[in-house]
């Protein structure tokens, strides 16, 4: 996968675990350490859904201000903007009052998502980019074997203790890895030409803009299929990354610093069948694997919320299973994104599909922290339906996908 990548990709790419290592040590127990400073499940989800909306603004004007920019431009400003500053926010919360303001500088994280994408892709042909975010992946789930190390800390010392830490840490490597990664990276050709485009601010072309790219993908029902899967497993990541920590914690009665272990698991897992069973899928019969993906990740839920409390073997083989359908499912969900999105168009396109995203998304923190309440299970519950709607629309996907015209 690496020796395949070059240009931007590589750029992007080889600095990404300064991020994605720390993000994974604090992730695991961020939703616990909102718990312990003296929020509520209901005020966890309302947190979330905040973040959510306010993202909803920032990416309406991500791909103009990517735009007008530059695509480093924007990226190094705003990933210091959303993500330092956040850090150091939560690193010191004392109250609800801090992680809403955390929640109001991480979502301007939809600017240097957007501006990453299109650097990420924009100079590489559509065929190298399963390897791309195959590498992306890999990456992620690599660095996951570092989780425990939080538990580590969290055994220690007290669970909030830890975690400040552990954003002071993420702090410091997110910091040092934006400006590392800046001098890394060129402005694409498009991005150069977008910045000549967008020197003076002019809001009805640019709304006309977003007006044609809107009525492009209400006309393309590929394109609408394949954004609904994208949807459906954003909303189930969301509610997943929120919920779990604390389903296993509070329902499931495990040690505050065992859960770390988990991660790792996955991270085992992952890298095993990156190695031995990825290479191996025939790529012609990539979205059938997908389907089978999908219904992984759903009977892992499955066991998940069947799992009696403080019974390991269950929650190992859910976390191995999500692990086997989450390698399959991510990347080339990603990727058939990024191929249905032209070039030209890749920064508006890309934030309206953001908007469009969290519209469905943002009540996902909210639904999530009223469901919990109500049971625990019922989160997951949820999480499986909308693996159940994505296979479906899958199978819709490929059968629309055999009506179209071959080309000569």
């Amino acid at each position: 996968m690496f020796t395949k990548l070059k240009g931007n990709a590589r750029g992007c790419l080889i600095y990404e675990p300064m991020f994605i290592l720390p993000y994974s040590l604090y992730l695991t127990y961020a939703s616990v350490y909102m718990l312990e400073l003296g929020l509520t499940e209901k005020q966890i989800g309302w947190v979330t859904s905040l973040g959510l909306v306010l993202q909803l603004f920032t990416s309406l004007i991500s791909g103009y201000l990517t735009d007008r920019m530059g695509r480093k431009k924007a990226l190094l400003l705003f990933d210091l903007l959303s993500w330092s500053v956040a850090t150091l926010l939560w690193a010191f919360a004392h109250s609800y009052w801090f992680f809403v303001a955390a929640a109001v500088f991480n979502s301007f994280q939809k600017v240097p998502n957007t501006a990453w994408y299109c650097l990420l892709v924009e100079d590489s042909e559509p065929k190298e980019r399963a390897y791309t975010f195959s590498a992306l992946q890999f990456i992620s789930v690599a660095s996951g074997l570092f989780a425990p190390l939080g538990g580590l800390l969290v055994s220690q010392f007290s669970l909030v203790a830890a975690e400040r830490v552990m954003y002071v840490m993420a702090f410091i490597s997110m910091t040092v890895m934006f400006f590392l990664r800046h001098f890394a990276l060129y402005e694409t050709d498009i991005g150069l030409r977008k910045m000549s485009e967008n020197a003076s601010l002019r809001w009805k072309p640019l709304l006309k803009e977003y007006g044609d790219v809107c009525r492009m993908i209400i006309r393309d029902r590929m394109l609408l299929i394949v954004f609904g899967m994208y949807v459906l497993y954003q909303f189930q990541l969301t509610m997943k990354n929120t919920y779990l920590s604390i389903y296993l914690v509070q329902a499931l009665h495990f040690e505050d610093a065992f859960i770390a272990w988990f991660p790792a698991i996955t991270s085992v897992a992952t890298l095993l069948l990156l190695f031995f069973y990825i290479p191996r899928i025939d790529r012609d019969h990539t979205n059938r694997y997908m389907i089978v993906g999908m219904l992984v990740c759903m009977a892992a839920n499955v066991i998940l919320i069947a799992a009696p409390q403080q019974s390991f073997l269950p929650i190992v083989i859910s976390t191995i299973l999500t692990a086997a359908g989450t390698i399959i499912v991510y990347p080339n969900l990603e990727a058939a994104v990024q191929n249905a999105i032209d070039d030209e168009r890749r920064a508006g396109v890309f934030s309206i599909l953001t908007v469009i995203i969290l519209i469905f998304v943002s009540p996902a923190g909210i639904v999530g922290g009223w469901t919990y309440s109500i049971d625990p299970r019922l989160p997951f519950a949820l999480i499986i339906a909308a693996f159940i709607l994505s296979a479906l629309l899958m199978i819709v996907y490929i059968r629309q996908s055999k009506a179209l015209p071959k080309a000569d």
